[in-house]
């Protein structure tokens, strides 16, 4: 691939976004209505203060979740062509999941996977 067809490829790319990002700006209904800027949870009105804030434990739990997660879509293509590689890719994939391993150990001890 040379250099035009690479910036060509790229202002392509810049164009099709530009495009759909004006296109949803031009196309959607617009309601100046106050009730559609009001907060709300399955449309039952909020009692008392709408914003809380929540323990951080949950969301590093979610990540933690996520990480894990995502591994799997390493490990299917890893496992489609571990008899084409050889023991290359078995190896690799030993040291991948020693990596993952130690971020669990390290999250374990952290305290990061306490529910409460």
């Amino acid at each position: 691939m040379n250099n035009e067809s690479l910036v060509l490829f790229f202002i392509v790319a810049v164009a099709l976004v530009g495009l759909a990002v004006g296109f949803s700006m031009i196309i959607p209904p617009k309601s100046s209505n106050p009730v559609k800027s009001e907060p709300y949870e399955c449309g039952i009105e909020t009692q008392g203060t709408t914003w809380v804030q929540f323990n951080v434990g949950y969301y590093l739990f979610a990540i933690i979740y996520l990480i894990f997660d995502v591994e799997t879509v390493f490990v299917f293509p890893w496992a489609v062509v571990m008899k084409t590689v050889g023991m290359r890719a078995f190896v690799e994939i030993l040291i991948f999941f020693f990596i993952l391993g130690l971020g669990l150990i390290y999250a374990w001890k952290k305290g990061a996977l306490k529910w409460a």
